[in-house]
C-alpha cells in the first residue's frame, strides 16, 4: 500500500480521536448548567444535547473549517513531510485535552489544536509558514490566519461575560416578584436553549476537525481544491457526537458549581448566551472557544447578580488555563514533531 496513502489515514483518524477528546471536553460545558439546575438528568441531557450535537455539522455549514484549515501554508513541503507536522501538531492538541481533563480544569480544545498545529510546523519548516495575518489586517483591514484565530478566541470570552451580565439583569427585572412556580418554566426552557447550545457547539467545533482533515487530503493530492467532502462532515459530526455522549464529567463539577451557584434562571441565561455567540460565530467562519464562552457567560451572570459569591479564585485558574494553552500545547506539537524526526532518521 502507498506510504503517502497510509500517513493519511493515519493522521485523519488522529484528527477524529481529536475530534472525540473535543466532544469528551466540551461536554461539561454544555450539560453542567443543565444538571446544576436539575432542569434534566444526566440521561435526558446527553440524549437531547447528542441529536442536536449531530445536526450542528450537518446543517451548521463550513466557514469555521475553511478558517482553520487556512492558517498554515505548507503547500511548498513534500506531502509526507507537510502530513507528518499535522499529525504530530494534532497530537499536542490531544495531550493538552487529556491533560486538563484530568485536572477538571475547562481549558479550550481550539486553542490547543491552533498551538499544536502552529508549533508542528514552527519546528519543521519556520514561522514563515505560519499566516500570521498581520499584513491582511494592516493594509486590508482584513481578518484572516492567526489574527482571525486568536482574535476570536479573545473577544469570545468578553462578550459572553457582558452579554450573560446585561442579560440576567434584563430577566431579572422582567421575572422580579415572580411566584417560585417560575423555576418549572426556566427549566422545560433548558430543553430548547440547551438544544440550540448543543447544536452552535457542533457547527462550530466540528467545523474544526473538518478544517484539517480537508487540508490533509489537499496537501496529499487526494483532493484539488479546499472544499469539505460530505463523508468528512458525516464522520467530524458522528465522533464529536459520540465524545460529547461520554461526556467529561469530571469539569461539569467546575462548570456546573465550582463557579456560581446556578440555579434555574441562571443556567438558561448562560445557554441562551452560549448559544446566540457561538452560532453566530460560526456564521461568520469565527472559530471560538465554547469553554470560554460558557465559563465566562456564567462568570458575568453572577457578577451581575452577587460578585461576591462568584468563585473568583476557580475564574482566575481558569483563566490561567487559557492563557497557557497555546503555548504548551504548541510546545508539545513542536517536540512531537522533533521526536518524529530523531525516531525517522530525518525522513520527515
Amino acid at each position: 500500500m502507498d506510504t503517502l496513502y497510509i500517513l493519511a489515514v493515519s493522521t485523519i483518524v488522529v484528527v477524529l480521536i481529536f475530534d472525540y477528546t473535543n466532544g469528551f471536553h466540551d461536554a461539561s460545558n454544555i450539560v453542567g448548567t443543565i444538571i446544576a439546575s436539575r432542569a434534566m438528568t444526566p440521561v435526558q441531557s446527553v440524549i437531547v444535547v447528542a441529536t442536536f450535537e449531530l445536526l450542528g455539522p450537518i446543517l451548521g455549514g463550513t466557514a469555521v473549517a475553511n478558517t482553520i484549515g487556512k492558517f498554515v501554508s505548507m503547500g511548498d513541503l513534500p506531502q509526507a513531510v507537510s502530513m507528518s507536522v499535522v499529525l504530530c501538531g494534532i497530537f499536542g492538541a490531544i495531550f493538552w485535552n487529556i491533560l486538563t481533563w484530568w485536572f477538571g480544569l475547562p481549558s479550550s480544545s481550539s486553542h490547543a489544536l491552533v498551538g499544536g498545529l502552529a508549533g508542528a510546523v514552527i519546528m519543521a519548516a519556520g514561522a514563515d509558514h505560519v499566516i500570521w495575518g498581520g499584513d491582511a489586517l494592516i493594509n486590508k483591514g482584513k481578518f484572516e490566519g492567526v489574527v482571525k484565530v486568536v482574535l476570536s478566541l479573545v473577544v469570545s470570552p468578553l462578550l459572553g461575560f457582558w452579554f450573560g451580565f446585561f442579560l440576567h439583569r434584563i430577566m431579572g427585572t422582567i421575572f422580579r416578584g415572580a411566584s417560585p412556580y417560575i423555576n418549572k418554566w426556566f427549566k422545560n426552557a433548558q430543553f430548547a436553549t440547551a438544544a440550540g447550545l448543543a447544536f452552535s457547539h457542533g457547527a462550530n467545533d466540528a467545523q474544526k476537525s473538518m478544517g484539517i482533515i480537508t487540508m490533509v487530503l489537499v496537501l496529499g493530492g487526494f483532493i484539488k481544491e479546499f472544499v469539505v467532502p460530505t463523508w468528512v462532515i458525516v464522520a467530524c459530526a458522528t465522533v464529536i457526537t459520540l465524545g460529547i455522549m461520554s461526556g467529561g464529567w469530571r469539569i461539569v463539577r467546575t462548570v456546573g458549581f465550582g463557579i456560581y451557584k446556578v440555579r434555574p434562571l441562571h443556567a438558561l441565561n448562560a445557554q441562551l448566551t452560549s448559544a446566540t455567540l457561538i452560532l453566530s460565530a460560526s456564521v461568520l467562519g469565527a472559530p471560538v472557544s465554547t469553554t470560554h464562552v460558557a465559563s465566562s457567560a456564567i462568570m458575568g451572570i453572577g457578577a451581575s447578580e452577587r460578585p461576591r459569591s462568584v468563585r473568583w479564585a476557580k475564574a482566575k485558574e481558569i483563566l490561567s488555563t487559557w492563557v497557557i494553552t497555546i503555548p504548551s500545547s504548541g510546545i508539545v506539537g513542536a517536540l512531537t514533531y522533533l521526536i518524529a524526526k530523531l525516531l525517522t532518521g530525518g525522513a520527515i
